[in-house]
């Protein structure tokens, strides 16, 4: 697996200049991902039963949604549909669909990294993750798969799956770094 320029990626985001056009599609991809309240992102997602063209299109829709939106990881409940699926890049070349994911080993070894969400625009918080991971499931046309990952595809594939259990990374930090990040999110009363 090639690695990323982690220099690139905050938190779950790519931080990097983009051009007009590609700004345009950040905030249109953006604008169809569920925020921060929402009740879909604390809901947890059911078991893929069927493996059909719906589920396919679900799939190329989030992928395309996720590379729009400068992100490294997408998950269904983030697009509001039930779902056990997500899809990550683990690499520059890829971007892969696993469908009812299931984390089989976690190494004891972990770190505290700042994490970002495409659902949680403009927070990071620190939470600390497995530097590695082993993750079994389903592609999108039902074939097993399963991917050892380290770092930064670890860190993600965690988050993603967090997000289909219903659990967002607000919920995995330090309690001061939840106050701030709830108080950066509440909105503004604006007095006239």
């Amino acid at each position: 697996m090639e690695e990323h320029d982690e220099d690139l990626i905050e938190g779950e985001v790519r931080e990097e200049e983009l051009d007009p056009e590609r700004d345009a599609r950040r905030r249109l991809a953006l604008a169809q991902i569920r925020q921060y309240p929402d009740a879909a992102l604390k809901m947890k997602a059911r078991t893929v039963e069927d493996f059909d063209d719906e589920l396919k299109s679900l799939a190329e829709r989030m992928k395309m949604l996720m590379r729009d939106a400068n992100g490294i990881g997408l998950a269904a409940t983030q697009v509001g549909v039930l779902r056990r699926l997500f899809v990550f890049q683990p690499d520059e070349e890829e971007i892969l669909a696993i469908v009812n994911p299931e984390i089989v080993e976690q190494s004891d070894e972990t770190d505290v990294a700042d994490e970002g969400c495409l659902s949680i625009q403009g927070i990071t918080v620190p939470v600390e993750r497995s530097v590695s991971v082993v993750i079994t499931g389903l592609d999108e046309n039902g074939e097993p798969v399963r991917y050892d990952l380290e770092g930064y595809a670890a860190r993600c594939v965690l988050h993603e799956t967090d997000h289909l259990d219903g659990i967002l990374m607000i919920d995995r930090t330090t309690p001061e770094a939840r106050r701030e990040a709830l108080g950066a999110l509440r909105p503004r009363i604006v007095l006239s």
